[in-house]
């Protein structure tokens, strides 16, 4: 673990959830009626554990998801936009190519500070806490604000012409949209831990969205989630749990040492599977995919937001991100 005096702490943490409640059976209805398939009922519960999501309505963004999180952190911290000298928009989404989608959250805060994108599908989140923190610890900030706004429903294809295609993009039904945020600054005790990394980037056509970049820069069809699930379980499932084994080796903590295990959450059999690879005690969780389903990289934040006002100092938690690409992260964080 981190031995230097100086660390960096997550201080405050917020969470948005857009109000449209969207049910897995009424999104089954949507799409058996738009081209008769004649889906069986309950077959995306069945398959995936995902009862519910929220999707974002006319007039949000992932932005505005961002902006709103960033709220209710700075409000948490008892902080003004203005205390904030590093904003860092980290998600799978943005609201446009260009310019970066951090700018717009500033002018809806209303801050001045340094903004910038940071983007690693669902692993976006924690890949910009970290870059965040490692830009604390060399004295180019004073205090940042992370924060993440994902709308990946707006990917999905809830009218697909036939079988074929309802099948390549099965995984996006698991999509839910939300935001998240956190306040980094440096702290006497505690704080970020540990931050460890594996990328596996041979599999980055596994799954994703492959449009609005210089490959496929228009055409509807490239902006929809392809991939298979299935495939992308196998990816994760081969690479392994070489980087959980390396943070314990290197911390020497156990699962028993951690109050929650925060992970990413695509579906309730892949979080099972996840149990039984890693064995992770399941009351460790914070399950959250039922509920709203696959928020991309607002999983973690999401989860933290839920937690946090229990958590005692001293209490410690492991964040575990699961990324298209595809990429594996780890971060070990302690309250102050």
């Amino acid at each position: 673990m981190a031995s230097s005096a100086l660390r960096v702490g997550i201080t405050a943490v917020g969470a948005s959830l857009p109000d449209q409640v969207m049910t897995s059976e009424h999104l089954r209805q949507h799409i058996s009626a738009s081209r008769r398939m004649s889906l069986p009922a309950g077959i995306f519960e069945r398959v995936t554990g995902i009862v519910s999501r929220r999707v974002a309505g006319e007039g949000e963004y992932a932005s505005t998801l961002a902006a709103a999180a960033a709220r209710a952190a700075l409000h948490r911290a008892r902080l003004d936009p203005s205390d904030v000298d590093l904003l860092v928009f980290a998600s799978a989404t943005r609201d446009m190519i260009e310019p970066a989608t951090a700018h717009i959250v500033q002018v809806e805060l209303g801050s001045q500070a340094h903004a910038l994108d940071v983007t690693n599908a669902c692993n976006s989140f924690v890949n910009g806490i970290d870059v965040a923190q490692t830009m604390l610890l060399a004295g180019r900030a004073r205090r940042a604000l992370v924060v993440t706004g994902e709308t990946p429903s707006r990917a999905v294809r809830r009218d697909p012409a036939d079988l074929a295609e309802f099948r390549d993009g099965f995984a996006g039904y698991t999509f839910g949209d939300a935001g998240a945020a956190v306040v980094l600054e440096t702290v006497d005790r505690g704080g970020i831990l540990d931050v460890d990394s594996e990328t596996h980037s041979e599999h980055w056509a596994v799954g994703g969205i492959f449009g609005g970049g210089s490959r496929h820069p228009r055409g509807d069809e490239h902006t929809y989630f392809h991939g298979d699930g299935s495939e992308l379980r196998s990816v994760f499932e081969k690479v392994g749990t070489s980087v959980l084994d390396r943070m314990r080796h290197r911390t020497g903590l156990e699962w028993a040492d951690f109050r929650h295990v925060l992970v990413h959450q695509v579906t309730v059999p892949y979080l099972e599977r996840f149990v039984e690879i890693t064995g992770v005690p399941a009351d460790r969780l914070v399950v959250t995919v039922p509920e709203i389903g696959n928020v991309a990289s607002a999983t973690l934040g999401v989860q933290l937001d839920r937690v946090y006002d229990s958590l005692a100092p001293g209490d410690r938690l492991l964040f575990v991100g699961l990324g298209g690409g595809v990429s594996i992260m780890t971060m070990v964080w302690e309250k102050a």
